[in-house]
């Protein structure tokens, strides 16, 4: 999502623009590789850092939420290497269509519901004095630029195809989790105890699309659509190799 929303638009793919470059580089070698050695942090993911950042300075994110972030990087780095390594210093063919527009805007449904939305809420909820909401909210969106930022890590030629689908399964598997915590708590609410009227509504109705948009995404498009063709891709590069 990242939608994401990230390298793997949001759980999904490489942004259009990357899938563009390494389409010309297997077309014409003299063109640069996509996947070569390039600033440190995008734009992208310097702003899902700085989500990060704020979030776990304000106290609204839980430890074992906390943890399991700073646990990802190490576990993506031992699959990489034990599980599945890179086979090629050259960029693996792509997934899906590089001039997909159905899967673009699935992309930017996911970053507006995922991300654009529930940050609006919570800086809603600032004002408004909506405790409660504010810190339902927030793990999921911690976890989503969590995962933003780590499909950017995943965005090279050192990680294979295997490694950059497990991103945002392993992320999008935890979130389910937080939306449903999140979704408790909105239901739980009062009127006049949380707000006006109208963001009681807004967050049940933000909690709701969450989990729908991300539960969908999980079990009908990654696990039995991406995941698969990533791993035929991985394993049919193996063998020609």
């Amino acid at each position: 999502m990242s939608g994401g929303v990230g390298p793997t638009g949001s759980d999904i793919s490489l942004p259009k623009e990357e899938e563009e470059k390494e389409h010309h580089h297997n077309a014409d070698l003299k063109t640069p590789n996509p996947y070569s050695p390039r600033r440190f942090l995008t734009f992208r993911q310097l702003n899902a850092l700085a989500v990060i950042i704020v979030f776990a300075a304000s106290g609204m994110v839980s430890p074992e939420d906390f943890a399991f972030t700073i646990f990802s990087p190490f576990y993506v780095f031992f699959l990489s290497k034990i599980a599945f390594p890179s086979l090629t210093s050259t960029p693996y063919p792509l997934v899906f269509g590089e001039n997909n527009k159905l899967l673009s805007l699935y992309v930017w449904i996911g970053a507006l519901i995922g991300l654009f939305l529930p940050i609006g809420y919570i800086f809603e909820g600032i004002f408004e004095g909506d405790k409660e909401g504010i810190k339902a909210a927030a793990p999921h969106v911690f976890l989503l630029s969590s995962q933003v930022f780590m499909e950017g890590v995943t965005n090279s030629r050192r990680f294979s195809l295997p490694i950059r689908v497990f991103v945002p399964v392993f992320y999008n598997s935890k979130r389910i989790f937080t939306i449903v915590d999140w979704l408790r708590s909105e239901i739980g609410k009062v009127d006049e105890e949380f707000g006006s009227w109208r963001r009681l509504h807004i967050g049940r109705g933000l909690a709701i699309a969450n989990l729908v948009f991300w539960s969908f995404n999980l079990f009908g498009f990654l696990l039995p659509v991406y995941l698969p063709r990533a791993l035929k891709r991985y394993y049919g590069y193996k063998v020609k190799d």
